[in-house]
């Protein structure tokens, strides 16, 4: 009997975020115990998000069919081009599309693209219930009538981030985490995101930021801006705990080297100025934007002079691109914001 191909034998890869997509994925806020006391101004965020993507791309939202009329009624008053917004029947437990949500990968040679679904267990069963959420990727795939690629290995979007030419990025505090799957060692989610997704080399740093539930999601962290660059999070002050996390994950990049022996170019960008409820540290990073077609979404936390500086240097690492910055205030409360939300999906055909 023939050994079944992975996606990676067949040719597939994920893309970088920065690559031409044909969507941009996102699950319709409803779950008002992840923004305890603070849901009420969320759909008008979402909404304000969806308008802005909206006029670069199609939008493509999971929402049960009784939230899609005031979904709808939200987008089009906050100005969305309701021609490029299509919602579907996918009906969800929460909203963070980046972690529940397929991870699209693509054919080159064919220029096909297909789903690839893993398992899911809302950050080391923190928030159950999540039968809903693991159903989002196969009702995509079904939808959409694209091939689906399954992996029983527990794996969220947000924990990973690819530079399209064979490089991943990933943090050991979420991927060697005890709560995802202890019963894989090192090298076997290595392999596993090798034959998955299409990558030949996966660099790893170490923790992530405080305050965050996911266990060190890198998009919180460090982020590709190209094929050999990081754009990563610096906490100059000393006193603040995340001072030190952020230092010693820049050495490792520092010590990191292309599949050329170079070294990566690096810039540095600022964090939020801490804040939070309840003695409980938010986790705010201006390293959670979104690369969409022709802009880049960056999160802005009501911090003027951090947040104006932060937008300059994400979008001066994406030229040729729009840089927006969206009110994520509200959004952080429920511990995530730009990227945690949506999930790229990359454009079919070949270039």
């Amino acid at each position: 009997m023939a050994a079944v191909k992975t996606p990676a034998a067949l040719g597939f890869r994920m893309p970088a975020e920065w690559e031409p997509q044909e969507a941009v994925w996102l699950s319709w806020p409803r779950n008002r115990a992840s923004w305890p006391g603070q849901f009420r101004p969320v759909p008008y965020a979402f909404a304000e998000i969806v308008a802005q993507i909206s006029r670069f791309q199609a939008v493509r939202i999971n929402a049960a069919t009784p939230l899609q009329a005031r979904a709808r009624g939200l987008c089009a008053k906050a100005g969305a081009d309701l021609t490029r917004v299509t919602f579907y029947n996918h009906p969800t437990n929460d909203a963070w599309c980046r972690d529940h949500g397929p991870i699209f990968v693509k054919n080159d040679r064919t220029g096909e693209v297909a789903v690839t679904d893993w398992a899911y267990n809302a950050w080391g069963d923190k928030y159950p219930p999540y039968d809903l959420d693991n159903k989002i990727p196969p009702s995509i795939a079904k939808k959409l009538r694209l091939r689906r690629f399954v992996n029983d290995m527990i794996l969220e979007g947000g924990s990973i981030d690819v530079n399209g030419k064979g490089l991943l990025l990933t943090s050991e505090q979420c991927l060697l985490n005890q709560n995802r799957n202890p019963h894989l060692s090192r090298e076997q989610i290595e392999r596993n995101l090798k034959d998955y997704l299409g990558v030949k080399t996966v660099l790893w740093v170490g923790d992530g930021i405080i305050g965050d539930d996911t266990d060190g999601h890198i998009d919180d962290i460090t982020r590709f801006f190209r094929s050999d660059g990081f754009i990563t999070c610096i906490e100059p002050n000393r006193r603040d705990p995340n001072h030190k996390i952020l230092a010693e994950n820049l050495e490792r990049l520092r010590g990191f080297r292309t599949p050329a022996g170079r070294k990566f170019d690096l810039v540095e960008l600022p964090m939020p100025k801490p804040f939070g409820f309840k003695g409980q540290q938010v986790p705010a990073s201006y390293a959670n934007f979104l690369v969409i077609n022709g802009a880049v979404l960056v999160p802005q936390f009501r911090q003027k002079k951090r947040d104006a500086e932060a937008l300059e240097i994400v979008g001066h690492c994406f030229p040729g691109r729009e840089a927006i910055g969206i009110d994520c205030y509200h959004l952080i409360w429920g511990l995530g914001t730009l990227h945690c939300i949506s999930q790229q999906q990359p454009a079919a055909g070949i270039k």
